[in-house]
């Protein structure tokens, strides 16, 4: 099925083409409209025609006559539309090692993402364009490992066969662990061959058995073992071997986001996967980044440049509700992925060599006297578990006398003060009414209203079933969730979701969920969004999601409330495994943005906590 957004024009005349390019450009000025109205309009066979045909008609040169009419990006993405694929490949490649410095990006781009045939096609366009030999050049100008997998990767021999070797998958996914996580320095060569030379169907069973047997992501691992331009590049050939859709929209997304545009990564690819997978990137872009890829560019390009873009993207999935499988089979993924057993891991263990009146003697001197050692107290406090913490407690009492809880409140302040008494407090295994000597249940109803009241007390009351997944249940359960024409009252949306969101088991939920966008080629976070609204759809998103996207430590200011909350109730369970997750949703790692984000003791601690820079 044709996934591109641009197509052939029906009832095309290429001379009839060629001289309203030709009036759109004579005389005083340029009719910009008329030449981004005809050009985007027509697929790239189609332009080359009118190239041709212009030639014969006028005994111009199209394009030269393009450059000199028009300028800056709308001219460059005009241009661009003109060359064939291959060429325009080529020249982005030539500009791209030409000069002073590589752009590293644009070679990875394009190598990691291209097909056998579209790597073979750039090779001879290049050596016809330039009259050079596109490997030579590119050894020319790039080293070490990251030469190595760019040269396997202009071969154009990555195998291309659909039958999968169960026992090579297994080999394979060995391979890379042992040449990786399991030994002393990296075996790259090994990473070179498998990454640059298997078929894209094999790969993504072999990460998927790789997932099993080292219990993390190959992204993850990549990131851990590899470095620079090379590790950068592997990434791309992993996320376009997973889906090259979803990599062009991270890479549209990346170029868009922030303060300035990245407009030569924009029209490279809104260019080259316009007659390709534009449609396919379209939803990936708007199921990812909850809005289309149409309105990203409206408010971050202006004038014919815009109008020449938008026509190019095809439409604005927001306004038109369009969903395409591309999405369905990524979100599925990442269901899938989330489904598999990996172990939880802590950064906090209990202490060897532990003694506690040891560490209540050094707590009790870091607080004695003019000043308070708070190097002291975090080493103490955030290298101990919490079942030590309250050994701790009891021993201080036992020698002082003195509530250590409120010596730490008196001699400590502000974020390191809330962070270093939350650790001290045991988890709540307790019911409410022991701490409180009242019912949560009470103070949630009493606190709020309507359907939000209803969620909050049937989470609080921990009634959530702990069985394994129902296959036929979940069917149902998704058939209800996706049900909106239902007019029982007694039946509403928000009570259907309540009673599966709150009270299913979570292996339950994941197959409810993937039943759900078998069903609507969406996910259930993006139904929530559009059909409820308030306190209501924030709390069934949040139930829907296995942890927030989003991170308290973006945007202005940082949310150390919940930062700090995070780092304390995870430290023991799983925070291992959040700073995997954190590094792969925003390219940065936990313990970076910690760094970067707060200041003094108060990051001193969070860091001990964090246990580690991935």
């Amino acid at each position: 099925v044709y996934r591109g957004s641009v197509k052939d024009f029906q009832g095309f005349d290429a001379n009839q083409d060629a001289e309203a390019l030709y009036n759109a450009m004579k005389g005083f000025g340029s009719d910009k409209e008329a030449i981004l109205d005809l050009i985007t309009s027509r697929s790239n066979k189609q332009r080359v025609e009118i190239c041709q045909a212009y030639k014969s008609l006028y005994g111009k040169d199209l394009i030269a006559d393009l450059k000199y009419e028009l300028t800056g990006k709308f001219e460059r993405l005009i241009v661009s539309l003109m060359r064939p694929p291959a060429y325009g490949d080529a020249k982005e490649i030539k500009d791209a090692i030409s000069g002073v410095g590589t752009d590293e990006k644009c070679l990875i781009e394009i190598l990691a993402s291209r097909t056998n045939r579209e790597i073979h096609d750039l090779v001879a366009a290049y050596k016809d364009a330039y009259g050079r030999d596109l490997e030579a050049d590119i050894v020319g100008d790039t080293s070490g490992h990251f030469k190595k997998m760019l040269v396997v990767l202009l071969q154009g021999a990555r195998e291309e066969d659909d039958v999968v070797s169960e026992d090579l998958v297994e080999q394979d996914a060995k391979d890379l662990l042992e040449a990786g996580e399991l030994k002393w320095g990296t075996d790259e060569a090994q990473f070179i061959y498998i990454l640059g030379r298997r078929s894209r169907q094999h790969l993504r069973l072999v990460f998927d058995e790789y997932l099993k047997i080292a219990g993390k992501p190959i992204e993850r691992s990549i990131r851990g073992e590899l470095s620079g331009d090379f590790e950068k590049l592997m990434l791309a050939v992993v996320k376009c071997i997973r889906s090259t859709a979803e990599y062009f929209a991270e890479r549209l997304y990346k170029a868009m986001k922030g303060l300035g545009t990245r407009d030569n990564t924009l029209i490279r690819i809104m260019v080259s996967r316009s007659e390709i997978d534009m449609l396919d990137i379209r939803e990936v872009f708007r199921t990812k980044y909850e809005k289309s890829l149409y309105n990203m560019i409206k408010e971050d390009t202006s004038g014919e440049y815009k109008k020449a873009l938008l026509k190019l993207c095809g439409g604005d999935d927001d306004a038109a509700g369009e969903f395409f499988p591309e999405a369905a089979q990524v979100a599925y993924r990442m269901w899938e992925l989330s489904a598999v057993k990996v172990e939880l891991r802590g950064t906090v263990q209990p202490a060897g060599d532990f003694n506690d009146d040891g560490d209540a003697q050094v707590l009790r001197k870091a607080m004695k006297g003019l000043g308070t050692d708070e190097g002291a107290i975090i080493e103490v406090v955030t290298k101990r578990s919490n079942a030590q913490r309250q050994q701790i407690l009891k021993a201080y009492k036992a020698h002082y006398g003195r509530d250590l809880m409120a010596d730490l409140k008196s001699e400590l302040s502000g974020s390191l003060a809330k962070l270093i008494l939350g650790l001290m407090l045991t988890p709540a295994h307790h019911p409410f009414s022991t701490a409180y000597h009242k019912s949560l249940e009470d103070d949630l109803s009493s606190d709020t209203s309507g359907h939000f009241k209803r969620i909050l007390v049937s989470l609080a009351l921990g009634n959530r079933d702990e069985g394994p997944e129902n296959l036929t249940q979940a069917h149902e359960d998704a058939k209800k969730l996706a049900d909106v024409s239902s007019n029982d009252s007694s039946d509403s949306l928000e009570t259907r979701f309540l009673s599966i969101l709150c009270t299913r088991s979570y292996p339950h939920l994941r197959r409810v969920f993937q039943e759900f966008i078998k069903m609507t080629n969406h996910d259930v976070e993006h139904a929530i969004k559009k059909r409820m609204s308030g306190d209501v759809r924030d709390a069934f998103v949040a139930i829907g999601q296995a942890f927030c996207s989003d991170s308290p430590l973006q945007g202005a200011g940082t949310d150390e409330r919940t930062l700090t909350r995070i780092m304390i109730s995870r430290s023991e369970i799983d925070l291992y495994n959040i700073r995997g997750e954190f590094i792969d949703l925003f390219d940065k790692s936990l313990h970076h943005m910690i760094e970067k984000d707060t200041s003094g003791d108060y990051r001193k601690a969070l860091l001990a906590l964090c246990g580690g820079e991935d």
